[in-house]
């Protein structure tokens, strides 16, 4: 099992390798600002959606990512 630091700092480094470091401070410092529930927030994400979309969008974000 990972530590908290542990999660922490591979958190940090994924934001930054697939966002870039502009957009990847933006996020961290919109979550800083206001009050922020992660569990409310994936909900309302995927609210109304099947897992074959979910896939979908994630399957195609990823291609992006690497292309």
């Amino acid at each position: 099992m990972k530590t908290d630091t542990e999660i922490r700092t591979e958190g940090v480094s994924l934001l930054f390798e697939y966002m870039g470091n502009i957009e990847a401070e933006r996020f961290i410092s919109l979550i800083q600002r206001e009050r922020f529930d992660y569990t409310k927030w994936r909900k309302r994400l995927f609210k109304g959606k099947t897992v074959r979309e979910i896939s979908a969008e994630a399957m195609e974000l990823r291609n992006r990512m690497l292309s």
